[in-house]
């Protein structure tokens, strides 16, 4: 009688009744993300060149994203608003913090990330790769809730020397730096599974921001070009020609590698207790293919090219398999995703906000506008809408502004400006545009000696 009770008590403190899915209390999340990875680089998005086998299965199984963006068209934008749930704005990261110039700028520890939120909660946290909040130690992620940290925190590094862009070693364990032979993608990978295989009786998040397919081009057969000490780039050292065939095999290799981690959760019997989700931090470049098609834009614009991106979420038995999801999702929108999957009511005053009813065919989300700042160009979203404002300064006393409008049902590509058509519509819309700047600046946290 008590060997029934027990297993009673364990069915029902694990396995929700929502609509019999298996909604477990303290699901395992596993967050990764591409660097530089466009739009149509996967054969489940429209790659004909690229294949892609093990990201497929997961939209085969799970749940693809159409309307999926990035907070930023760049990288540290993106991962200040993954990181905290909010505009990057608001958090002081709207650039890119650079090797050579910012190694004393990162992420305000003021801020709560989405580590320190799931660790709050009994989640053992452990992020592999690509940090880029933040050069200095303090600004390290073992101080920034995760319990373990391998990888390095600029840009992108040599994919075997890793050596930063301005000749420093970068690959840290930890506080401490301690290179590791191998190629970053393997190595990542090797880290995840290990960490998995460590916790895989307790709750946990495990953040994988793989570099691939960010310069410098290197697969695994390819020489290091980075010296420690040197500032002298190499990284276009490789024939221009190479680089599709090269770009090819990194995106399959991140693939592959990929498909070690979903066959290490079945192994281990994990696989339904466990959400993966996969993005990109940005849209594809704009050199060597056609990584956004059918897109405008590349990465570094606020075109669609620059920030929608594939997105891919698998949970066997909880997400249906085969779905797909129209919904307009932004990066920071995951921070309130997980706490909500996790049943923890979200305390932390966000941006964001959860997608869970989408993951689980409950529901679609609200209405809402969305908004992007990049240099000189701004853009907001609205329904359908998409409104774009870039300004040049054309003289000291004269600022030339370019204003479009897209109907982005019609026209995903933005090839139809209809400015001149709705003037105000176009009224409407910029004012809530510069409404939301003067609010996530007067909200701003200072992040320390960051500088925009």
């Amino acid at each position: 009688m008590f060997r029934i009770t027990a297993f009673v008590f364990v069915l029902f403190a694990f396995v929700g009744c929502n609509k019999g899915q298996n909604s477990v209390r303290h699901p395992n999340f596993i967050l990764i993300m591409a660097d530089d990875l466009g739009y149509n680089d996967l054969s489940c998005y429209g790659s004909k060149t690229i294949n892609t086998p093990h990201l497929d299965r997961l939209a085969a199984e799970g749940m693809r994203f159409t309307d999926f963006h990035s907070n930023g068209a760049v990288c540290s934008p993106t991962r200040a608003a993954l990181m905290t749930g909010k505009y990057q704005q608001r958090v002081g990261i709207e650039g890119v913090i650079t090797a050579a110039h910012d190694r004393e700028k990162g992420l305000a520890l003021e801020e709560t990330t989405l580590a320190e939120a799931l660790k709050e909660i009994g989640y053992v946290t452990g992020m592999f790769g690509k940090w880029h909040l933040g050069y200095a130690e303090r600004y390290n992620p073992t101080h920034q809730g995760f319990d373990e940290f391998k990888g390095y925190v600029s840009g992108n590094v040599d994919y075997f020397s890793h050596i930063d862009q301005a000749g420093y070693l970068d690959w840290w364990k930890n506080t401490r730096l301690e290179d590791d032979p191998g190629y970053t993608t393997d190595l990542l990978t090797r880290y995840g599974i290990e960490f998995i295989k460590r916790h895989q009786k307790e709750p946990f998040f495990l953040y994988l921001p793989y570099e691939a397919p960010h310069y410098p081009y290197q697969g695994r057969n390819s020489k290091p070009f980075r010296t420690r000490g040197s500032k002298k780039s190499h990284d276009h050292a490789v024939p221009a020609d190479s680089i599709p065939a090269i770009y090819k095999e990194m995106v399959e290799v991140l693939d592959e590698d990929i498909g070690k981690i979903i066959e290490t959760l079945e192994e281990l019997h994990l696989a339904n207790n466990t959400l993966i989700f996969f993005c990109s931090d940005n849209g594809g470049v704009k050199k060597y293919g056609p990584h956004n098609f059918p897109l405008r834009g590349w990465k570094g614009q606020l075109y669609e090219g620059g920030h929608r991106v594939p997105a891919i979420a698998w949970w066997p038995g909880v997400i249906k398999a085969g779905t797909r999801s129209d919904e307009t999702v932004m990066s920071m929108d995951i921070f309130p995703t997980f706490l909500d999957l996790a049943r923890d009511t979200t305390r932390y005053k966000l941006d964001g906000i959860s997608f869970k009813k989408t993951l689980l065919g409950e529901g679609t989300l609200p209405e809402r506008p969305l908004f992007w700042r990049h240099r000189h160009a701004k853009a907001i979203r609205e329904g359908d809408w998409k409104l774009i404002i870039t300004e040049r300064e054309a003289s000291k006393e004269h600022i030339e502004k370019r204003i479009e409008l897209y109907d982005l049902k019609k026209d995903l590509s933005e090839t139809k400006n209809l400015a001149g058509k709705y003037p105000e519509r176009v009224e409407t819309m910029q004012k809530q545009l510069e409404e939301w700047e003067k609010e996530v600046t007067k909200h701003r946290v200072p992040s320390h000696s960051f500088q925009l």
